[in-house]
């Protein structure tokens, strides 16, 4: 029988052994990396943990504990990540994981267990239908990725060429004040700065920030990760401002010449809520949305956690947090938002 354990994440052996694991099994994503619950652990200064299975490992799922004073405790894999849950060679290895999980919970006093993905248990309930995932190749140059978006959103792309934009690499600075900007707007609170900051260092050469301006004022901007020849654009925003100029239209565009450059065969648009004017967005660019698989479970009794700013109980918070003064929504914004990941 496959014995699960917590790995000594200062143990070389361990660190190694993940890591090579991860190297090899087909279907780890970035926020399976020691790396990325590291910075989630760094950034919002929540608790990390790691399960292992098997010598030599046979399956491993990486976990963030969240806390937050509105939503309660979670045991999440992974943190502030899309994807993440059990990885294992097979479904015995996965069970004897899932249960490690349930059982490292209950030590540490959180009532909920989110799997994003992966190897789902069993007997846990899912849920297949909130999330669609948007993914498709990379076209070969910029003519025929025009080619390659649909018509309607091919005419937003051109007229952002032909808008007095530049792009450039690199700037975190601009990064947070456009995407602080973009969530309030959306009436969400920011992440903290030392998250962004947490995951470009981490990550290294695997992730960096484009930001398209015009006259030199940053309008829109995008923090992105790199795994195994795919991009993902994962937290990107436009100020208000963004619109009128297309530079939404410009950033993603220009994102995906940029990732050719780096030697990118795909683009991985992320998950977005099935009938939000997001979902719709991205289906605008040419990519169809596929359903992601996730599986929660709560203790007997408990109320289980639910931070979907779509949920109707949310809509006057939503609506009285897009009015705050940025300065405010900026400085309160981290606060709230390190436990919602």
């Amino acid at each position: 029988m496959t014995v699960a354990r917590a790995a000594d994440l200062q143990s070389v052996r361990d660190c190694a052994a993940i890591d090579a694991y991860l190297a090899d099994h087909p279907d780890a994503t970035p926020f399976h990396r020691r790396q990325w619950i590291d910075a989630v652990a760094v950034g919002c200064a929540q608790k990390r943990h790691y399960l292992i299975a098997g010598d030599p490992i046979l399956g491993l799922v990486p976990l963030n504990e969240l806390h937050s004073p509105l939503f309660g405790r979670a045991l999440v894999s992974s943190g502030f990540a899309v994807g993440g849950g059990i990885l294992a060679d097979d479904f015995g290895t996965a069970e004897a994981l899932a249960d490690a999980v349930w059982k490292l919970a209950a030590s540490l006093s959180c009532p909920t267990v989110e799997l994003r993905g992966g190897i789902l248990p069993g007997d846990w309930p899912r849920d297949v239908t909130t999330y669609l995932g948007f993914t498709r190749d990379l076209a070969a140059d910029d003519q025929a990725e025009l080619l390659a978006v649909p018509r309607k959103q091919r005419a937003e792309v051109r007229k952002a060429l032909s808008n007095d934009l530049t792009v450039d690499i690199g700037d975190r600075e601009a990064h947070y004040a456009v995407y602080a900007e973009s969530v309030r707007n959306l009436g969400t609170p920011v992440f903290p700065r030392k998250l962004f900051a947490s995951v470009l260092d981490a990550f290294g050469d695997d992730a960096d920030i484009l930001t398209v301006r015009q006259a030199g004022v940053p309008l829109a901007s995008v923090l992105s990760l790199y795994h195994r020849g795919v991009v993902m654009p994962y937290w990107g925003g436009g100020t208000a401002a963004a619109r009128p100029a297309r530079a939404n239209d410009m950033m993603y565009f220009a994102l995906m010449r940029h990732a050719r450059e780096r030697g990118c065969t795909r683009f991985d648009f992320g998950r977005s809520k099935a009938g939000t004017g997001a979902a719709a967005f991205k289906r605008n660019w040419g990519f169809e949305g596929v359903p992601l698989a996730y599986a929660k479970r709560t203790v007997d009794g408990q109320v289980s956690r639910e931070i979907n700013p779509l949920d109707p109980r949310y809509s006057l918070q939503v609506k009285l947090w897009s009015k705050l003064p940025l300065i405010v929504a900026s400085r309160v914004g981290p606060m709230i938002s390190r436990g919602l990941g």
